[in-house]
């Protein structure tokens, strides 16, 4: 196979899994914990590298809301998200649906407002400053139960922030059953949010269904599992309910054994709609152009095959309709003109 890393470098993309505090590089991460000293985390860019280094998804968890225990003023919030979208500018990444949750922040005592305002700035910025569009999913974490679920959906029913666009579960699936949060899905649906969970990255394809189901899923977050029940397959493919694939996270939180074993292959093959994203990249030392790598080697794409996995993120995504076609245009000009010369 030819090198594809220039033509993945300079491939206008769409990112629609990855999480808000784990996209915070070893830079960020470091300069984080320099401002709160009572916290475990190294600051030590180098080390915190080191330090983002998982046993099994049950450390990643830990290791992440240590992470997540950083950021306890608006200052920390503006500053991670404007320095989480300089990254993805410098992977020409042009539109990205950040999961955040806000849950983690207001619960440590930053005002909701000045929350929101954090977001909203660091948002408008990265579109002026760097061109990159950002849209805001607000998600549970499931370990936290119901109280953390009643919080998230009033936070983004209330307090809706321009950037909101969709609604999301996250953290461990085991012993987090989905059908629980329907009520709170059911509201935020009602006001206008898309639905986005987390399922099937560590459960079986029962919490796909669950997901679908009772959730209203639009677009599963891994959805791993899915593999595992052709009927589910058919019906994914058949809807266009997209999977938000993250090769690479799968294997450091051990979701899969190896990559060689992922089973992102059969996904196409069954016609599902497949977008590669990045989940929480520099804890799993990788990016969104590694990931599109990864995946060209797993499908054996070329450039037009790379081409058509960053529009189907573009399709998937919950841009607007102008915005798609701009942005698949885009595309569409870079991969000829790549194949050109």
């Amino acid at each position: 196979m030819p090198d594809l890393h220039p033509f993945i470098a300079g491939l206008p993309k769409a990112e629609l899994h990855v999480h808000h505090v784990g996209s915070a590089s070893p830079r960020i991460v470091a300069e984080l914990a320099s401002r709160h000293p009572d916290s475990k985390v190294p600051t030590d860019p180098e080390a915190v590298a080191d330090y983002f280094t998982f046993t099994d998804f049950a450390h990643f968890i830990d290791v992440y809301l240590s992470v997540v225990d950083l950021v306890r003023t608006p200052d920390d919030v503006r500053t991670l998200t404007f320095e989480v979208a300089r990254d993805m500018a410098r992977q020409n990444i042009r539109y990205a649906e950040l999961t955040i949750t806000p849950y983690s922040s207001t619960r440590r005592g930053i005002d909701e407002d000045a929350f929101m305002e954090a977001i909203e700035d660091a948002r408008k910025a990265a579109e002026a400053e760097l061109g990159v569009i950002l849209r805001w999913c607000f998600d549970i974490p499931g370990e936290a139960g119901l109280e953390a679920a009643e919080e998230t959906v009033r936070l983004a029913v209330d307090l809706r922030p321009a950037g909101l666009v969709s609604f999301g579960l996250g953290g461990p699936e085991i012993g987090v059953p989905r059908p629980q949060f329907k009520p709170y899905f059911d509201r935020a649906r009602a006001a206008g949010l898309h639905s986005v969970p987390h399922a099937g990255e560590t459960t079986g394809p029962e919490t796909v269904w669950d997901a679908i189901r009772e959730l209203g899923a639009e677009r599963i977050g891994h959805g791993t599992s899915s593999t595992r029940d052709p009927e589910l397959l058919a019906y994914l493919a058949e809807h266009r309910i997209a999977l938000e694939v993250c090769p690479t996270s799968n294997i450091a939180t051990r979701a899969v054994a190896d990559l060689d074993e992922h089973p992102v292959k059969e996904m196409v093959a069954a016609g599902v709609l497949v977008t590669i994203n990045s989940d929480d990249p520099p804890m799993f030392g990788t990016d969104l152009n590694n990931e599109y790598a990864v995946a060209a080697r797993l499908l054996d794409l070329d450039e037009r095959g790379l081409a058509q996995l960053a529009k189907n993120a573009v399709e998937a995504s919950f841009l607007d309709p102008a915005g798609k076609a701009r942005l698949s245009a885009e595309i569409d000009a870079y991969t000829a003109d790549w194949l050109a010369r």
